[in-house]
């Protein structure tokens, strides 16, 4: 008896030692609760609409390493990922969406002219990144306006059907937003939710955060979050519901945080699920049914399943066949299952036709998400070529 309860003890400590070690106190308990309480049923008598979006935290410049190689990853992806998307559709007709959040501080003309290229072939859009560290939020403010006039000079960056005002998603660098890393590291604005909803941002796409005590205590959900006057403010916030007026502050947009049982280090404990997409983190099957399966949604709308993933396009490491071929078979997996009109229907969107959809659910609106893509936000000019 008193060697069980030893291994018991001992088992407890390394299992502790492991969630603080990784930083997922922040959210396990969260998780735990979501797999006991927050299964949402699906309707049986309509197809469950799939809505993918793959943004990418877009850094050419990544490191420093000169004009040479910053070009050359530029070339590389613009040569490879065309060729993968071109053979793909979804049940609306379109390709794969990329988002490029391309960082504020890395501003180069020639490479933004690259992308809007890219969005002129339809291939997706941009949006915008940011890097910065002991910041006011007048500065930040200042920041984003400067980067903003400079996209829309170049097509970019959508704007509002109603009021016709410049709107854009945002990706923060090294996941702070909100201040929300320990001692203000990578950020130093409290109130940074204001300052991006004052200067047009329609919604952040940082989220999750994992292994990070930027992560919040509220996972695998779509939410307004609003300013507290301290750190990390959309650690938890008001769901996004169907039928219900917006709460106000900003909209939170996350992607999958789970644990994965297929998968085990050691053989023992589960590696964790978080959507990103790399050389050495493979999309294959296993893992596109685990995003799906998150059912991440609008509160009362169970059938529009949002699924967003994340990737570093021209790192390094990425820059490699591998990596585009594992797109391919993404692609090819998730038309195969999730795209056959009966039980699911699969829609390619960008993160702002993402937000479109959203707002469309949250208005109670109904049938095929895909016409809602344009329903707040408009496509921008380059877009509009496609």
């Amino acid at each position: 008896m008193n060697y069980l309860l030893a291994v018991f003890i001992f088992g407890a400590v390394i299992l502790a030692y492991i969630v603080f070690k990784r930083k997922m106190q922040y959210w396990i308990f969260s998780y735990l609760r979501g797999c006991l309480f927050n299964r949402r049923s699906l309707s049986k008598n309509r197809p469950v609409d799939v809505i993918f979006c793959f943004v990418d935290h877009f850094e050419p410049k990544r490191g420093k390493p000169g004009l040479p190689i910053e070009k050359k990853r530029m070339d590389f992806w613009a040569h490879q990922y065309p060729a993968v998307a071109v053979r793909h559709k979804d049940c609306d007709g379109f390709m794969p969406q990329h988002t490029f959040f391309y960082p504020a501080e890395e501003y180069e003309e020639s490479y933004i002219d690259t992308l809007a290229g890219m969005c002129r072939q339809g291939l997706g859009e941009v949006e915008i990144h940011l890097h910065h560290e002991n910041d006011t939020a007048e500065n930040l403010k200042l920041t984003i306006e400067g980067f903003k006039s400079k996209l829309a000079d170049k097509g970019l960056l959508s704007k509002e059907k109603v009021s016709g005002a410049l709107k854009y998603g945002f990706i923060h660098g090294s996941w702070a937003l909100g201040n929300s890393l320990n001692g203000g590291r990578y950020c130093g604005v409290n109130n940074e939710l204001s300052a991006l909803k004052d200067t047009g941002c329609y919604a952040d796409f940082t989220l999750p955060a994992v292994f990070s005590e930027a992560q919040t205590r509220k996972i695998n959900s779509i939410y307004y979050a609003q300013d507290t006057g301290k750190p990390k403010p959309h650690d938890t916030g008001e769901d996004v519901s169907s039928g219900k007026p917006a709460s106000g502050g900003l909209m939170i947009i996350q992607g999958p945080l789970a644990f994965d049982l297929r998968r085990r280090k050691f053989g023992i404990f589960p590696k964790v699920e978080y959507g990103e997409i790399s050389v050495t983190h493979a999309p294959d099957p296993d893992r596109v049914d685990l995003w799906i399966r998150q059912r991440i949604a609008v509160k009362n709308r169970p059938e529009w399943i949002f699924v967003k993933v994340y990737t570093h396009g021209v790192r390094d490491d990425n820059l490699d066949e591998r990596y585009f071929t594992n797109l391919d078979r993404m692609f090819s997996y998730l038309e195969a299952n999730y795209n056959d009109g009966k039980s699911y229907r699969l829609h390619y969107v960008s993160a702002r036709e993402m937000y479109n959809i959203i707002k469309a659910a949250e208005a109670g609106k109904e049938g095929n998400p895909g016409q809602f893509r344009d329903y707040i936000l408009d496509k921008s000019a380059a877009r509009r070529a496609a």
